[in-house]
């Protein structure tokens, strides 16, 4: 399409009229004629009623007069059909060539064996607080797109690239474009910009999605008339020394160019046999062309060969053992499996030269392994699933579970005579379709492995076909678990930059790489969970190298896959029946013998460690808590933050806490929660995103990128320090001042990666803290600011008062008030400091009857008063007492004593005065008190009385 020139029109007109001068001038003065060689035609620029002239401009370095007038053009809304192009002589539509092709009102751009002309890279790195670029060793002076034939690729560092191109287009068209686009480790944009470097109405075309790998997208845009600046912006985040899948962009084509005034020429490799062509034909294998050709020329097939698109033949090499491989036949009914070799198609190689090798004699035949467990053979030559309620390991026949246990349902896939049933392979290629066809897998006997493809970039696909997931019996109704999980194992010998991907894709809508390996790997086992039943195809996707090869240099290369198990398979097949004991539960994934049987995990009950229990309640934290850490800075100055988010338990087993990539709003406010579509959005217990802030890489709005899980299991919850490996250390946060216990919140995401290859762990450490209301403070430790040490590790700190315990009975105290007017009152107060939380609510205030001290503190000086006079007159009566009667006892003994043992007469027989009349005493029938009294008395003394005789002076006839 030739460049618009504004007002060319006016210096036509002004050589025009100089030719009245040059006619007055000296002939040797004179210039030639202009020949139709010596000029062009162009158009003006469009007027306000939307016409134009059609003028004629010198070619460069031409000198000549005579130059054709002015007429005028076109609308300037005419264009030509596809495979025409505007003769400018006569301004009418005309075909293209042979060997050519034109798009009518657009243009194309396929070649990439350099920067086309109007293409413009420009890189830089936006500024930071660390400093200007210039001031930067590592400046982004050296990064670039670079066009690699039939594509061009972006850069590979933290850079910011972008490749520009401006077009005019007369009328509103589109812009396309296929990309490849498969690391999120790169944000990836395309925009357009109006000649005021104004964005158009695009933005919500400005994100460009991420493919699968080895696969093409497209990309259109809506392009309005007027000057468009088409960017195709790249930026790597965090990259540092990882490699990186650069972004590929080819067949970028323009719609809307109003005209072109000449065909394009079919590039070499491709032809147009026919005039009128909108494109060109890829020449055959074994075929070549030149730029520009009408046909393509045959190789000597003896001697040469050529691959797709080729531009030139390439001499046939000599035979080596890289050229052949070997496959395993079906088992027969001898129970015998033969070895072949064949050579690899399309062979390129030659036997007939000195050194070239010959293809070993096939036919040996060996023993067929076993069924794979959950199969059977039958004493035929094939293997079959075991019927419903039977299990096999493989070797013997199906035969029905005990009593009290269920089939292991599921299958493990370790014998590799034929290909599985649900299993398909395949080979791809961005670049060609030499192997389409091909078997991109081989079955080997105790292992599959990759194939030979037709050329060392070739894609190898491995496809494994599951409908669905059930767990067993025992876990049915449980939430929040996984219904099952595929596990395999494999080997990788590479000796160039070879990748294997794992693929995953749910119900046919999106595959998606779940984790990709590079270079030699030794023998490991890889596990993915699955936590939905939905319909699955795992793939395996395989390349020995991701650059272009004209020779096989890598055809050694190889992934070897021993075993892949999957459990709780929907389908009918099981290799084993499976029970647990008291306290324990079934393993969620394949596990053999009385190791399936797991303790069950310590749940939200409070450990006994202390005399009390405590009850806790986190329903007020069940919402995500989220934590954003940083800023930390790459070694380019790219400012960034960790950005946690935490869901404790979830919701009804649904994971809540959600992390996205390549969104500018990364708090989900308009995503919806579930959506199988929203590829970008990852769900688990725990997950971080890493945030680019808007003023780092000069974007209108905060980024999130490189979103991963952290935990997508729960393992359970205790105050103990320790579960399942997984330790806290006590210095790892500063000691709790409260003397309750911090309650652990453990996790695990099962996700392997080359660097964790048990996959990773989280801890959350619930701390009660009475000041930190609501949802809390979280925090990482200090001796590790990005919430782990090691990468596989993470470890946070939740304080909130809502962990603190439930509140009982202990948690408070009573005060007694004094008693006033017979009333008493009793306060109830919460122990201080407070370290617990909701529970039991403080009683009521309690008033209570009482007695005042007063009236009691006369009642006993009262009594004691009159105690104390009556001890006093008892004590003085008995000490009288007592003198009487040692005084007659000493009278009666001295009397005695002198006429003995005689008493003496009586003088008279009256009382005398002064004497007691002691008879009466002894012998009245009622005592009064004192005299009762005075009776226990004298009998005490009556013990120590001698006992005498007394004589009477009376007669004893009186």
């Amino acid at each position: 399409m030739p460049t618009p020139w504004g007002a060319a029109w006016i210096c036509c007109w002004a050589l025009a009229g100089c030719r009245t001068a040059w006619a007055g001038d000296p002939p040797a003065a004179r210039l030639p004629a202009c020949e139709e060689s010596d000029y062009h035609f162009e158009y003006t620029e469009c007027d306000s009623s939307g016409s134009r002239w059609r003028v004629a401009v010198p070619n460069a370095a031409v000198d000549c007069a005579g130059l054709p007038d002015p007429v005028r053009g076109k609308e300037c809304t005419f264009s030509c059909g596809s495979g025409e192009y505007l003769e400018m002589r006569n301004q009418v539509c005309s075909k293209c060539a042979e060997g050519s092709y034109s798009l009518g009102s657009g243009i194309k751009f396929d070649e990439w064996d350099e920067l086309p002309a109007g293409f413009s890279n420009v890189a830089t790195f936006m500024d930071t607080v660390l400093g200007p670029l210039d001031s930067r060793p590592d400046s982004c002076s050296n990064s670039s797109w670079t066009p690699r034939g039939n594509y061009i690729e972006s850069n590979r560092d933290d850079c910011t690239v972008s490749l520009i191109y401006a077009v005019h287009l007369k009328k509103s068209g589109y812009v396309f474009f296929e990309y490849q686009y498969v690391d999120n480790n790169i944000f990836f944009e395309f925009f357009i910009q109006n000649d005021q470097c104004r964005d158009m109405d695009s933005a919500t075309d400005k994100w460009v999605k991420l493919t699968d790998s080895g696969e093409w997208g497209s990309h259109s845009v809506m392009l309005k008339s007027g000057t468009n600046i088409l960017y195709w912006r790249t930026t790597g985040i965090l990259m540092g020394s990882k490699a990186v899948k650069p972004v590929l962009v080819k067949n970028i084509t323009i719609e809307g160019v109003a005209y072109t005034s000449e065909c394009f020429p079919c590039k070499a490799g491709t032809f147009s046999s026919k005039p009128g062509a909108f494109s060109c034909q890829v020449c055959p294998r074994n075929t070549y062309s030149e730029k520009g050709a009408t046909e393509c020329m045959r190789c000597d097939e003896d001697s040469q060969f050529s691959e797709e698109g080729s531009s030139e033949c390439t001499e046939r090499p000599p035979c080596t053992t890289k050229d052949y491989f070997q496959i395993h036949t079906a088992c027969d009914q001898e129970g015998k499996t033969q070895i072949m070799y064949k050579w690899i198609e399309p062979k390129i190689c030659r036997e007939d030269l000195t050194d070239a090798i010959r293809l070993p004699p096939s036919g040996e035949k060996k023993d067929c392994p076993p069924c794979n467990p959950g199969f059977h053979n039958n004493g035929s030559s094939s293997c079959h699933p075991c019927p419903p309620g039977t299990y096999s390991d493989g070797t013997k026949e199906c035969r029905p579970c005990p009593a009290g246990t269920e089939p292991a349902l599921g299958f493990e896939y370790k014998w590799w005579n034929v290909l599985p049933g649900n299993m398909k392979t395949s080979c791809f290629n961005v670049g060609n379709s030499k192997c389409d066809g091909m078997n991109g897998w081989e079955v080997a006997g105790d292992h599959i492995q990759s194939g030979a493809g037709g050329s060392d970039n070739d894609y190898l696909i491995l496809n494994l076909h599951i409908p669905g997931f059930k767990p067993p019996t025992s876990l049915t109704g449980a939430t929040g678990s996984e219904l099952g999980r595929i596990t395999f194992v494999f080997e990788m010998l590479c000796s160039a930059d070879c990748v294997l991907y794992f693929m995953v894709d749910i119900n046919r809508k999106s595959t998606n790489v779940v984790e990709s390996w590079g270079g030699t790997k030794e023998k490991q086992a890889y596990t993915h969970l699955i936590f939905k039943n939905a319909t699955f195809t795992f793939t395996w996707a395989f390349q020995r190298t991701s650059q272009g090869q004209d020779n096989r240099r890598f055809i050694k290369d190889v992934v070897k896959i021993y075993s892949i198990t999957a459990s709780h398979y929907i389908e009918k097949e099981a290799n084993q029946c499976q029970e647990c004991p008291p306290d324990t539960r079934l393993s969620t994934h394949q596990v053999y013998g009385k190791e399936a049987c797991i303790p069950c995990g310590p749940g939200s009950r409070s450990s006994q460690k202390e005399n009390r229990s405590l009850h806790y309640d986190f329903s007020n934290l069940s919402s995500v808590g989220s934590l954003m850490n940083g800023p930390s800075f790459t070694s380019k100055g790219t400012k960034y933050f960790h950005f946690f988010n935490i869901s404790l338990c979830g919701h009804e087993g649904k994971k809540m806490a959600f992390c996205t990539n390549n969104i500018s709003d990364f708090t989900l406010k308009e995503t919806v929660v579930g959506s199988d579509d929203y590829v970008n959005l990852v769900g688990a217990f725990v997950c971080q995103s890493t945030i680019i802030p808007s003023e780092s890489k000069g974007f209108r709005a905060a980024l999130s990128s490189q979103s991963i899980i952290l935990a997508d299991t729960f393992l359970g919850v205790t105050v103990e320090s320790t579960l399942q490996n997984i330790n806290i250390k006590e210095d790892m946060f500063p000691v709790s001042p409260s003397q309750v216990p911090d309650v652990h919140f453990f996790y695990k995401s099962s996700t392997t990666t080359p660097s964790c290859s048990d996959g990773r762990s989280t801890a959350v450490k619930m701390r009660c803290n009475p000041v930190k209301a609501g949802v809390g403070v979280i925090s990482v430790p200090s001796k590790c600011p990005a919430g782990t040490c090691d990468g596989c590790a993470f470890y946070f700190l939740w304080e909130s008062a809502e962990a603190c315990p439930l509140c009982t009975e202990l948690d408070f105290h009573a005060i007694e008030g004094a008693c006033k007017r017979g009333l008493q009152e009793t306060l109830y107060v919460w122990n201080e400091p407070k370290w617990c939380i909701k529970g039991i609510s403080l009683p009521e205030k309690k008033l209570s009857a009482c007695e005042t001290i007063d009236f009691w503190l006369k009642v006993g000086a009262g009594v004691g008063a009159f105690t104390a006079v009556l001890l006093v007159a008892l004590t003085c009566y008995f000490w009288k007492k007592n003198q009487k009667l040692e005084y007659k006892y000493s009278k009666l003994v001295m009397t005695t004593n002198s006429k003995e043992g005689e008493l003496p007469a009586a003088d008279s027989c009256a009382i005398m005065e002064g004497e007691d009349n002691e008879e009466e005493i002894m012998y009245s029938n009622k005592q009064s008190l004192l005299g009762k009294l005075k009776s226990l008395a004298t009998k005490e003394k009556q013990e120590h009385f001698e006992s005498v005789q007394l004589k009477s002076s009376r007669s004893p006839n009186i």
